[in-house]
């Protein structure tokens, strides 16, 4: 019966792969082994008495209002065609220089990241927009396919993330049972702020690496990334106009929902709420802001928060079952029995999640994943801020992995028919191994994640 922990995440994988909605597999699964515990007097039921004050803590955490708020920001914003504007104006911009239609798209997933943090919406939009203009010009289609996903997924780790949303409010409640169970008794706490203090550095390094490799592609192989035609537009005071036009209202999203977190002017759900009102203000400016538009908007926002917060609650009755029996003391013991300590404890649990990401999202792995491992990395003295971002960058990471990387099935959604899933697959291979070497250097040097944070709090 000691193993029960395992056999209770076994079945809830297997009920998945069958193809079992997640919130009610984690919660139904979590019921039946509670049924199986009092019967084989492995579980005492008592521990279920503390799910009501855990699901009224759900609804009542202000961190997650969060959520719906960045959700209605970016849907809002790709129904303003914010994004469209930005890669026409950028392609513009770059289009004579060899690989700068890549380098646009590099800019503009940036962009989007940082306005929107929806990764599905970003890859189809940018799929749909530039993907046609780069087969035309005569880009490799595994190049431009993966620079597409990759670009994409940017949204995982540059803020507002949703992802670091998650990750902070679950990391937060890691972080101080860590300490708890060390003894401390005034625990430190690590917010939603600091992981997207702390992911800016590690985002913009990804952008920069991203363009490295554009540059690189561009100079070695130069059928693969053709400049533009002569009729490119030449660079003067209308284009110059035009690129303002377009990067001015991102920028001001921008600027009003991270500068208002890092300045100490707003939490995250505040900015949340100034990204959301911001949005409208936005599509208002641009003539997108209709009944149909917003009812559109509200409608998207209601169906992606209910499966996030019933994904929650499921997930709580399944924490609360898993240490019911006793499966952090088996995590703990799994992973302190490892040789090399804390850092090898970290890579296994980094494989795990990579591994998992191929057939779960992310939200299932911040929510049933993290708590079980998070308290246990904690209390082996590894930094909050940090292993959040090493989560985030691995969790992005597994969005492009083949066969199963979500970016793979948004991209080849949209791809013209001509497109091979095998082009797909290919492309996103050097991006995979840009996002694992930066992940490599974020562990060998931590201060690129946590310098930041330090500096401002």
């Amino acid at each position: 019966m000691e193993y029960m922990p395992l056999y209770l995440f076994a079945a809830v994988f297997v009920f998945l792969l069958l193809g079992y909605p997640v919130a009610f597999t984690l919660g139904g699964t979590a019921l039946m082994f509670t049924v199986i515990g009092e019967y084989t007097d492995s579980f005492d039921p008592d521990f279920l008495e503390a799910l009501p004050n855990r699901l009224y803590g759900i609804i009542g955490n202000q961190i997650l209002i969060a959520v719906p708020l960045f959700v209605f920001m970016g849907v809002m914003l790709e129904r303003s065609k914010i994004a469209d504007d930005l890669l026409i104006t950028m392609t513009r911009l770059f289009g004579k220089l060899r690989g700068g239609m890549g380098i646009s798209v590099v800019l503009v997933g940036m962009l989007l990241a940082a306005s929107t943090g929806i990764v599905g919406a970003t890859v189809v939009t940018m799929g749909l927009l530039s993907l046609p203009s780069m087969l035309k010009q005569g880009y490799d289609p595994k190049i431009s396919t993966g620079l597409i996903c990759a670009s994409g997924t940017l949204g995982q780790i540059i803020p507002p993330s949703i992802v670091l949303v998650l990750l902070g409010d679950v990391l937060s409640s890691a972080y101080q049972q860590a300490q708890l169970d060390m003894g401390i008794f005034s625990p430190e706490t690590v917010s939603v702020g600091d992981l997207f203090i702390g992911a800016m550095i590690p985002g913009l390094l990804l952008v920069l690496a991203y363009i490295l490799y554009i540059a690189a592609v561009a100079f070695f192989r130069k059928d693969a990334m053709p400049a533009a035609s002569n009729n490119a537009d030449d660079f003067d005071n209308a284009l110059l106009y035009d690129v303002f036009k377009s990067l001015l209202p991102p920028l001001f999203l921008i600027v009003a929902v991270l500068g208002s977190i890092i300045g100490g002017l707003a939490t995250p759900t505040e900015a949340a709420a100034i990204g959301a009102v911001g949005a409208m203000l936005l599509a208002f400016f641009k003539g997108m802001l209709t009944l149909d538009t917003l009812r559109e908007v509200v409608r998207s926002t209601t169906r992606v928060s209910c499966m996030v917060f019933m994904i929650l609650i499921g997930a709580a009755l399944f924490s609360l079952v898993f240490r019911g029996f006793e499966g952090e003391e088996l995590i703990q013991e799994i992973l302190g029995d490892l040789s090399g300590g804390k850092y090898h404890a970290l890579l296994v649990v980094m494989l795990v999640m990579f591994l998992l990401g191929f057939v779960l999202d992310f939200i299932e792995i911040t929510f049933v994943i993290v708590p079980i491992v998070g308290p246990v990395l904690l209390a082996m003295g590894i930094d909050p801020v940090w292993l959040g971002i090493l989560i985030a960058i691995n969790l992005q990471t597994s969005f492009l992995t083949p066969p199963f990387g979500f970016a793979l099935f948004y991209l080849r959604g949209v791809a013209p028919p001509e497109i091979k899933t095998t082009q797909i697959y290919l492309g996103v291979m050097p991006f995979i191994m840009i996002q694992v070497l930066v992940m490599g250097l974020i562990v060998w040097w931590p201060q690129i994640a946590t310098w930041l944070p330090s500096q401002i709090s």
